[in-house]
């Protein structure tokens, strides 16, 4: 039988309604970019943290955005990427309930040893990154209106045109820390999935 705590919340049912949300976010940005930039899309108002052995992604292309949240515009770096490959993923997301207090949500998948996270069509809404990066054949400061190596522009994104972007073949990230406001993904595999839901703060990092 489900608990019911103080408030009417009933925590099993909570963790369910919050899975897709979490799931459906994961890996890295690369926070550079500049220009006025329009708002893409309107988000939750609350950032997640994720961290990851390593990213290996096809086709990467970043650019400069603005994401429409309850406390108002927050610029970020759009990073989109054709296909993507991640070890050792963790993703952590907490949210204040009233009275109760804060509750942790964190899902780890692709362990290291085992089979990796795949994304497919990979966009990622970031403000903070630390990490080791390598680029095969980058092109920085292209028009985002140029661009040819990534997955370009996501759509229903709005951008002052012709603003900076930077393009490359492939980009491994290693030893990933990242704080993002939102992901989308045309595709998602999320091997040896495991979601936690505990009291607290318990992030990724």
């Amino acid at each position: 039988m489900e608990s019911l705590a103080r408030g009417g919340t009933r925590w099993k049912r909570f963790a369910v309604v919050m899975v897709p949300s979490v799931a459906a976010t994961a890996a890295i940005g690369v926070a550079l970019s500049q220009g006025a930039l329009a708002a893409s899309f309107s988000v939750s108002g609350q950032q997640f943290k994720v961290t990851a052995d390593q990213l290996d992604g096809t086709g990467f292309v970043q650019y400069g955005a603005v994401d429409s949240t309850k406390d108002g515009d927050k610029p970020v770096a759009v990073v989109g990427m054709n296909s993507a490959k991640i070890e050792n993923l963790c993703q952590s997301v907490v949210v204040p309930v009233p009275v109760f207090g804060d509750v942790t949500m964190k899902l780890t998948a692709g362990a290291k040893g085992g089979p990796k996270v795949e994304a497919k069509k990979l966009y990622i809404d970031a403000d903070d990154l630390s990490a080791n990066a390598s680029f095969n054949n980058i092109d920085i400061g292209v028009s985002v209106d140029k661009t040819t190596k990534g997955p370009g522009p996501s759509k229903g994104d709005k951008y002052l045109k012709d603003s900076f972007s930077q393009q490359a073949e492939s980009v491994r990230f290693t030893d990933v820390e990242q704080r993002a406001w939102a992901t989308t993904a045309g595709t998602f595999k999320l091997s040896g999935l495991h979601m936690a839901v505990k009291k607290g703060k318990q992030e990724c990092y």
